[in-house]
């Protein structure tokens, strides 16, 4: 491993120890990197989620070598639950080489820092209470060499220096907004807002998905764009909450708030969900999706995760991404690390953006594709009423919601979904 220069100096500077973050540093600390690894609040530290992972997602966990068993407070679920339309369908995750067939549940306080302290056993240099202000940028090339931060209780003002930088601090990333990267106005955004109920229901080994979010407080009912969600936490508690896309005009009429408590009430009462049993506030968080920020490489800076805007347009799932671009990032980092001159380092760096474009940018040009017809009540109320009916053409849309298919060797549903992520236009 390569010997920290100083205390404030690394091979790269990673701003942010969510689940881009820590992955990110992970690979980077496996490879002999020295990482700083800079976290703004202290562990552990709630985060607005929906607390459910793919196999996606837990085929990252597994990659880090978490323990991802029962007995270390993990809940397995099968598939996916399916309501809408009148119609109730339970789909199990599909069976496929490249990922598990089960996904899992875990509470953001604590998944977050698992993730962390697996950065730091690999060697990363955690810092955490560590609030990073400006990047330090070298006024003859503009490329960034370095953060200001304030660490501790104290708010003691500090310097990091590193050749490269890797914004992993989430979809406000003031890092990449200092650096002159604005958000993509033509790329959807959603909101998400959760809480959580004491719940009969907590134990639940299928992730739910509600298609029609009504809001019947009106004198006439009107379907919203966005669905729901109850995810059992296994703790006695249910997760419950709204991903809303900002394609309509209800997105910004609405207190999402609002729509949740109304949802809510709505739900049989055996199940729990009242006020009376909710366990914490409702919060919210946006869902930055469909590359909203470009480039994710310029000048030194690498983003990663919700900085990118990497969350999944077909159904609001980030964590996943967040993971892989992270262990993307690294592999391209520590290739860039082995160059012998800075053209040649440059060179290795401009792959990170094209890898990502190649990896997901077909897929999210249909996910936008997607956004924009579901953003339509009539269709959406079509896709519910006839869609729901038909079991294969819902395990087609399991698997290209969740991307879930084989590379090679998958079965047909799988070849017309890679099939038509590689003709979509990747920008």
């Amino acid at each position: 491993m390569t010997e920290p220069l100083s205390e404030h100096t690394a091979d790269v500077i990673v701003v942010g120890a969510g689940p881009a973050g820590s992955t990110t540093a992970y690979y980077l600390a496996k490879a002999g990197l020295d990482v700083l690894l800079l976290e703004k609040t202290a562990f552990p530290r709630e985060k607005v989620c929906g607390d459910g992972l793919t196999p996606r997602a837990t085929k990252q966990l597994v990659s880090m070598g978490i323990d991802i068993s029962e007995e270390a407070g993990w809940l397995r679920n099968k598939g996916l639950r399916i309501i809408g339309g009148g119609v109730r369908l339970q789909l199990d995750w599909p069976e496929l080489a490249s990922y598990p067939d089960y996904g899992l549940v875990r509470k953001r306080d604590d998944f977050d820092e698992q993730l962390a302290r697996q950065a730091q056993k690999a060697g990363a240099r955690l810092h955490e209470r560590c609030n990073v202000g400006e990047p330090i940028i070298d006024p003859r090339t503009g490329r960034i060499t370095g953060v200001n931060a304030k660490l501790g209780e104290e708010k003691t003002p500090v310097t990091f220096h590193a050749p490269l930088v890797v914004a992993a601090d989430g979809n406000s990333t003031r890092l990449s907004l200092a650096m002159g990267l604005h958000r993509r106005e033509d790329r959807p955004m959603g909101v998400a807002v959760r809480t959580y109920f004491t719940s009969p229901r907590h134990d639940d080994d299928y992730l739910e998905s509600w298609l029609e979010l009504w809001d019947r407080r009106g004198p006439q009912d009107r379907l919203l764009p966005g669905y729901g969600w109850i995810f059992g936490m296994g703790d006695g508690t249910s997760n419950v909450g709204l991903g809303i896309l900002n394609s309509s005009k209800a997105f910004k009429e609405l207190d999402w708030r609002e729509v949740l408590k109304a949802w809510c009430a709505s739900m049989p009462e055996d199940w729990g969900y009242t006020p009376d049993n909710m366990t914490m506030p409702i919060r919210g968080a946006a869902l930055p999706m469909a590359f909203n920020r470009q480039p994710h490489y310029t000048k030194g800076l690498l983003l990663v995760g919700d900085a990118g805007g990497m969350v999944n347009p077909f159904n609001g799932e980030g964590i996943a991404y967040a993971m892989e671009s992270g262990q993307i990032a690294a592999d391209v980092i520590v290739q860039a690390h082995a160059r012998a001159t800075p053209a040649q380092r440059e060179l290795a760096l401009h792959a990170y953006p094209k890898i990502l474009k190649e990896t997901y940018g077909g897929y999210y040009t249909m996910g936008r594709a997607f956004v924009k017809l579901i953003g339509n009540p009539k269709v959406m109320k079509l896709a519910t009423q006839r869609g729901l009916t038909h079991p294969v053409l819902m395990k087609f849309t399991l698997k290209m919601l969740a991307n879930l298919t084989d590379p090679t060797g998958g079965d047909a549903m799988d070849r017309i979904i890679n099939g038509l992520a590689k003709v979509a236009p990747n920008s």
